[in-house]
């Protein structure tokens, strides 16, 4: 790492200003744990940190901050000691209250499903993009918002029939 940046210090917090709440909602959407989540968003500031990429754009600059956040959190998951896990707490990624209850019901969707779930609707993403973030093909990310529909579906229609 270098002794000193060639960025000013406006640059650093401008960045993390305008992209915390995105990165730190992505995260805790796929590791669905408010500690992890806090510990994969700083990690990805920090890798900003360390890189100082120059980005063509703020699209460019929010899609690279997205796809260390989900890389970051795929080698979490992997981890050996993942295997402790935490009930969900009150405070969800959803940007309004509105979101809230439909979150919930999304946490209980594999990894791999709610973080195509949560790119596609909550932060707005087109598959082509949530490929290019998440390293996989463009049909495994339709394969994936596909089934994990299929599973909302299925459990708001067994929500119905209560």
């Amino acid at each position: 790492m270098r002794d000193q940046s060639s960025r000013p210090v406006d640059w650093v917090e401008g960045t993390i200003l305008r992209h915390k709440d995105k990165v730190f909602r992505t995260a805790l959407a796929i590791m669905g744990s408010m500690a992890d989540a806090e510990d994969v968003s700083q990690d990805a500031f920090l890798k900003l940190l360390e890189k100082q990429p120059d980005f063509e754009s703020e699209e460019h600059e929010a899609a690279w901050l997205i796809r260390v956040t989900v890389n970051l959190c795929k080698n979490l998951l992997r981890s050996f000691w993942r295997k402790n896990t935490s009930p969900l707490l009150e405070t969800h990624p959803a940007k309004n209250e509105e979101q809230h209850g439909l979150t919930e019901i999304v946490y209980s969707l594999p990894p791999k499903f709610r973080t195509a779930i949560h790119l596609f609707y909550y932060e707005g993403y087109s598959t082509k993009e949530i490929s290019k973030i998440t390293g996989q093909k463009e049909s495994t990310v339709r394969s994936h918002l596909s089934r994990a529909r299929q599973a909302l579906k299925k459990y708001l229609e067994g929500a119905d029939d209560e």
